[in-house]
C-alpha cells in the first residue's frame, strides 16, 4: 500500500517513525516532524491530532525540512496526525452545493475544477456529496490556499465540520497513483 517515514529532525535525522495506514496521533512516536519521506502513496498530514486542523496532500518524494513545505504551500508547522489515501483507478464524481445540507445551487464535478465562481456562477459551497473517487478541495481558485480532502460520502455541512471561515472555491481530484 502506501509507507511514509516521519523524521524528527530535517534532513532525514534524528529519531523516525515509520507509517503505512492513518496515525491519529504521531506525537506519541516523536516530538516532532521535521523531515518527511514518502516511499510510496499518497497521504494527507494534520496540523493538529485524530485529522484536525489544516491539511496537506503529500505524493512520493522527500521533503528534507518542514520551512520548505511551508514554502510549497503548507500553511502550518507543526504535524500531529496522517491519513494515507487508499489507491483508486474508477471514475470521479461529486456533487456541490450552495448551502448545508445539500441545499441550493447544485453542481456535478466529474474533473476538477479550478474556479467554482467562474464555470458556475456559484460563490459559495457548503456541502458536498462525494460519489466517487478522492478529492482536494481548496478555499481560493486556481488551487491555492488551504485545502481539505474528501472521501466518498456526505458532508452535509461544513461549518459543522470546523470550516466556517473557508469558503471552497476550486476541486481537484487525488489522480496519483496512490
Amino acid at each position: 500500500m502506501g509507507k511514509v517515514i516521519f523524521y524528527e529532525d530535517r534532513n532525514f535525522q534524528g529519531r523516525s517513525y515509520d507509517c503505512m495506514s492513518d496515525c491519529s496521533d504521531i506525537s506519541s512516536y516523536l516530538s516532532r516532524v521535521g523531515s518527511i519521506r514518502v516511499e510510496s502513496g499518497c497521504f494527507m498530514v494534520y496540523e493538529r491530532n485524530s485529522y484536525m486542523g489544516n491539511q496537506f496532500f503529500l505524493r512520493r518524494g522527500e521533503n528534507h525540512d518542514m520551512q520548505r513545505m511551508m514554502s510549497m504551500g503548507m500553511m502550518f508547522d507543526t504535524i500531529r496526525s496522517c491519513r494515507m489515501i487508499p489507491p483508486y483507478r474508477g471514475s470521479f464524481r461529486m456533487r456541490i452545493y450552495e448551502r448545508d445540507n445539500f441545499g441550493g445551487q447544485m453542481y456535478e464535478l466529474m474533473d476538477d475544477c479550478d474556479n467554482i465562481m467562474e464555470r458556475y456562477r456559484m460563490s459559495d459551497c457548503q456541502s458536498c456529496h462525494v460519489m466517487d473517487g478522492h478529492w482536494l478541495m481548496y478555499e481560493q481558485p486556481q488551487y491555492r490556499g488551504r485545502m481539505v480532502y474528501f472521501r466518498p460520502g456526505e458532508y452535509r455541512s461544513f461549518r459543522d465540520m470546523g470550516y466556517s471561515n473557508m469558503r471552497f472555491m476550486s476541486m481537484r481530484r487525488i489522480t496519483d497513483m496512490c
